[in-house]
């Protein structure tokens, strides 16, 4: 090598690696935005001011003591509820099942009792991920349950 290195081959040495730099992470940003599905809350400030109130929910859930055990049979959504380790019967169970990615609608499910704490949706959910977000109320009391069900 008779040359040697120059400054023009530190240049071209410091425009290629910004240039790769800058290359990935315009890739990388333009497939974040192609697959962002939509906010996770609205106004943060408004969340926030929610947030004790959301404290207390999960306090009061938690000493009803009820377990659900979310899974998918067949085309269905079942959910399993008890009462350390007795069958919950007689609840009203609602849930909402949502895509992960957001690029499906909500679905509404309806829940009807099958016996000994098992509840099956009455609506059947279509293939792939799902987020359920599952209600269930026995007279005053209140539980919510968030599970991911599918492939």
């Amino acid at each position: 090598m008779t040359g040697g290195f120059k400054g023009r081959h530190m240049l071209f040495a410091m425009i290629g690696f910004f240039g790769v730099v800058i290359a990935v992470n315009m890739v990388m940003a333009v497939l974040a935005a192609r697959s962002f599905g939509g906010t996770i809350v609205d106004n943060s400030y408004v969340a926030s001011q929610a947030f004790n109130r959301w404290l207390d929910e999960a306090g009061r859930q938690k000493s009803l003591g009820w377990r659900a055990g979310i899974s998918r049979v067949g085309a269905y959504a079942e959910i399993r509820l008890d009462i350390a380790g007795r069958p919950l019967d007689g609840a009203r169970v609602t849930a909402v099942a949502e895509h992960p990615l957001g690029r499906l609608p909500d679905r509404p499910l309806r829940f009807r009792g099958t016996g000994a704490g098992a509840y099956r949706s009455v609506e059947p959910l279509p293939g792939g991920r799902w987020r359920l977000r599952v209600e269930v109320r026995r007279g005053a009391q209140v539980a919510r349950f968030i599970e991911d069900v599918g492939a």
